[in-house]
Parts: structure tokens; C-alpha cells; sequence
């Protein structure tokens, strides 16, 4: 039986705008909102020692098959490394992304860029198809990223585990985006805007392949591309072992994480290299919250999600017999895994923040003066969001100070998430969908994939409340 249309531009995409998929509203559990603000807060700290401790593997294999060349040794050395340098770079590609491994952004990036480097793929292409995977995620036809489309065959996996195909693939993308030929795919998810960057970072990876090959034949050696370019075939295989884990045989186009995504229970070991992933249907709940906090997060979570499965081999023995059932009936799917009913929790994963007080229709409202009241500034401790929704508006409140109040429109422009539900790092605020940020004393976006500005408010405390000064 044939398979779906999995492109971006076929017909697939037009139904999943018509049947409401595109860009919906997802389930989301209920959770107290301080205890969610306290899991998504940012540190260098533990991600330093988490990367510090990659990169020194990472060197100290490539040392050891250096020595090693020309002896057999080179053989498990360059195996180790391949695997640090490729298989283990897909997770720090992924967290340095969202932004919320370090607190600092310019490490965040430094990270990202080199991973992205030793998996090939374009930062910014990249980016924006991760912001769409969580958007609409395992909807075929919108979401950029889905591993196993049906039917994959057992073949196919084999195939996808020696890597050689789909890492050829990736270098013939990358040379046409160094070439300025864009897929109408990527065109559908990356703005015009960014193309000329898309271009830049392609011609940048070309010529850094050029190099390193440039050195090779000038050593008559292929050590050189042991360390750069060829790893990126024989180490990936460990980025698919995790990575077919995430949403492979689970149900496509539903707007509920936990029936297309899954939690797999992992040794101390596995969580390292994965940075903690292996919490997917957490991770894709709250994106805000960095990898070292989702086992907290899944604690806090867990009786309003399926039970995880207990390890790495439970989840082959669930995703082989889901694709060989698939590779014969693509529209078979896993059934519901045992996902309970959470009544309470908010399916518009818009207001898990608590309102200071909702403003009567019509003006100043009930406690009069001018402008809009907000509410109780007092009840808003330094450090926090909240939502206000007054006046026919909603607004994000942020306490930047001891003394000092933003307020701002409350939608992210680019995802629709209400802002309250995010991050506060000092005057910024990270959305909670995509972790795009907005600058509260400007407005303007500062980090992508927000590009459109919010609206900051004006405003001042008049006895004791919040109050916006220029509303009508």
C-alpha cells in the first residue's frame, strides 16, 4: 500500500491547514506555575561541566587514534570518536537550539554552530524546521522532521543506521544552498528574509570541507577526514539509535504529544550522551525547561502522561512491531499506551499563569483614575511574569526589579503562546513555545524564531497598582 505525501508542499499540507492542524492548539497538563517558572530557569553551571566534559571526550579519543594510527587501535579509537563527534552532537545541536542549556546566548550559539558543523546541517535552515517540528509536531505535511514516515521497513532502518545515504543527502543539500538553490520545502518554512543567511552558512560549511580535504591530499592521508567530514558517516548511527526512539510508530496528526512522542526510561550513560531527551513528551510539553531539569519535570508530571517505557529495548520492541504493522497497513497505529484523562488540565496551553485581577469592560474600570489598571503591583514578586487580561486585552506583567515594571502584549506574535507562561531573563522574555525572546523595554524580538516585535505599555504604579498610562 502507498505511503503518504510527506512533503511540505504537497497535497498533505493543504489538508492539514483545512482539517485545523496547522499551527493548533496542543494538550497540555496541568502544573503549578511557580514550580514550572523554578524548572526553567537557565545556569551556566551544569552546562558547562556537561559540555566541557563532551568536548574533553571528544578530544581525548581523537589524541588516542592519533597516536594510534597506522595499529589496529586506530580502528576503536576512530569508532569512539566518530560517535562523540556525530552521534552524541544531535543533542547538543538540539538543546543549544531551544537556547536553554546555558544562560548565557553567545554560548548557546557557539555550541549550536559547531554542532550543527559536525552533523551538517544549516543553523539557520535548521532552526526554523525545529520551530515547526514543535509546532506541529508529527503532522504530515507541516512538521519538516518526522525519522520514519510510513511505511519504513526494517530495511530502511538498517539503512538509516550505516548512514551513508542520508548523510550524502545532507551534503547535496548543503552544496545547493551554497549554490543559492533553496527546496521548495525549506522555502516553505524558512522566511525570505533568512534565505541570504541560509546561503552564507552553506558556502561556510562548503569551504570547511574544502579545506580539510585540500589537506588530505596535500598529506597524502585520509586522517584528516577521520577527524572531519567522514565521522559524520560512520558515528551517526547513534544519533538514529535515539533519535528513532522519539516519535517512530506513533499516531500522526493528533494535537496530543503524549500519543505521538515518547518518555524511555535510561542508564546514567545513555542520559549523558542524549542530554536527557529520552524525556521527549516532557521536552515537547514545556520547551522552556533545559535538559538537566525534565526527570524533575517528569516527576511533577507523570500521573497525566502514559507510563514511560522502561528502557531503550522496550522502545525498539514497541516502534519494530509498530513499523512492521505499518510497512503492510500504513494507517495502523499504536493505540492510546495507556494516556489517562486529565479533565483539568488546559488543552489551549494559554494560562498557566495566574491573573492579578481581570478589569471590568468599559474604560478606567471600577477602581477608576487613568489609564488601565493591572491589579496589585505587590503581588508580583521580583523576577516574575504573570498574565492580565484588562480592558478587552491580555498582557504579559514582568517585575524586572525591585521597583521596575514592564508590561507588554501578551501573544507572541510568531507562535501565539501567551508570554506569562514563559521565561524572564533579566528585561527579557523567552515565549514558551518556541523559545523565541522579546526585549520588555523595546519590544523588539532578540532571538529567533521570533522577527515581529511585541507592543510595550507604558506605566507606572499609582497607589499601589499597576497601572498602563497611555491606554484610552
Amino acid at each position: 500500500m502507498p505511503g503518504r505525501d510527506y512533503s511540505l508542499t504537497g497535497p498533505e499540507a493543504a489538508r492539514a491547514q483545512e482539517r485545523g492542524l496547522a499551527d493548533a492548539t496542543w494538550f497540555r497538563p496541568a502544573i503549578d506555575p511557580d514550580r514550572l517558572r523554578a524548572l526553567s530557569r537557565r545556569s551556566n553551571g551544569r552546562a558547562a561541566v556537561d559540555t566541557l566534559l563532551w568536548l574533553g571526550l571528544l578530544a581525548g579519543t581523537g589524541l588516542w587514534a592519533w597516536f594510534a594510527r597506522g595499529s589496529w587501535w586506530a580502528v576503536p579509537a576512530f569508532a569512539v570518536y566518530g560517535v562523540l563527534y556525530s552521534g552524541t552532537a544531535d543533542a547538543r545541536w538540539h538543546e543549544m537550539g531551544h537556547g536553554t542549556a546555558f544562560r548565557t546566548r553567545w554560548l548557546n550559539d557557539a555550541v549550536y554552530h559547531l554542532a550543527c558543523f559536525m552533523i551538517i546541517r544549516g543553523p539557520t535552515v535548521w532552526r526554523w524546521s525545529h520551530a515547526r517540528h514543535h509546532s506541529d509536531t508529527i503532522i504530515v505535511g507541516r512538521d519538516a522532521e518526522i525519522g520514519a514516515p510510513r511505511p519504513t521497513t526494517r530495511r530502511q532502518i538498517v539503512v538509516m543506521f550505516l548512514g551513508v545515504p542520508g548523510t550524502i543527502q545532507m551534503i547535496r543539500r548543503t552544496v545547493r544552498h551554497a549554490r543559492g538553490r533553496l527546496e521548495p520545502d525549506v522555502l516553505s518554512f524558512v522566511p525570505l528574509g533568512e534565505t541570504r543567511r541560509v546561503v552564507r552558512e552553506a558556502q561556510v560549511f562548503v569551504a570547511l570541507w574544502g579545506a580539510v580535504l585540500a589537506l588530505a591530499v596535500f598529506t597524502r592521508s585520509v586522517v584528516p577526514l577521520l577527524y572531519v567530514g567522514l565521522p559524520s558517516f560512520y558515528g551517526i548511527w547513534l544519533m538514529v539509535f535515539f533519535g528513532l526512539t522519539q516519535h517512530a510508530g506513533l499516531q500522526e496528526d493528533v494535537l496530543d504529544h503524549r500519543l505521538n512522542t515518547r518518555t524511555v526510561l535510561m542508564n546514567p550513560v545513555f542520559r549523558f550522551l542524549y542530554l536527557n531527551m529520552n524525556h521527549h513528551v516532557e521536552h515537547h510539553l514545556f520547551p522552556t525547561v533545559p535538559y538537566h531539569a525534565l526527570p524533575a519535570l517528569h516527576r511533577e508530571v507523570a500521573d497525566q502522561l502514559a507510563p514511560p517505557l522502561p528502557n531503550t529495548w522496550a522502545a525498539y520492541r514497541e516502534l519494530l512491531a509498530a513499523t512492521a504493522r505499518q510497512a503492510v497497513d500504513p494507517r495502523w497505529e499504536i493505540p492510546h499506551r495507556g494516556v489517562p484523562a486529565v479533565p483539568a488540565a488546559d488543552r489551549a496551553a494559554i494560562d498557566t499563569g495566574t491573573r492579578l485581577w481581570r478589569q471590568a469592560p468599559g474604560g478606567a474600570g471600577e477602581r477608576g483614575g487613568p489609564g488601565l489598571d493591572l491589579g496589585p503591583a505587590d503581588t508580583l514578586a521580583p523576577g516574575e511574569l504573570r498574565r492580565v487580561d484588562a480592558g478587552n486585552g491580555t498582557f504579559v506583567v514582568a517585575r524586572v526589579g525591585p521597583s521596575e515594571y514592564r508590561v507588554a502584549n501578551g501573544l507572541c506574535p510568531h507562535g501565539r503562546a501567551h508570554l506569562a507562561d514563559g521565561v524572564l531573563m533579566g528585561c527579557e522574555v523567552e515565549c514558551p513555545k518556541h523559545n523565541g525572546r522579546f526585549d520588555l523595554r523595546t519590544g523588539q524580538a532578540t532571538r529567533r524564531p521570533a522577527r515581529e516585535p511585541v507592543t510595550v505599555h507604558p506605566s507606572a504604579i499609582v497607589g499601589g497598582r499597576l497601572r498602563i498610562t497611555d491606554w484610552p
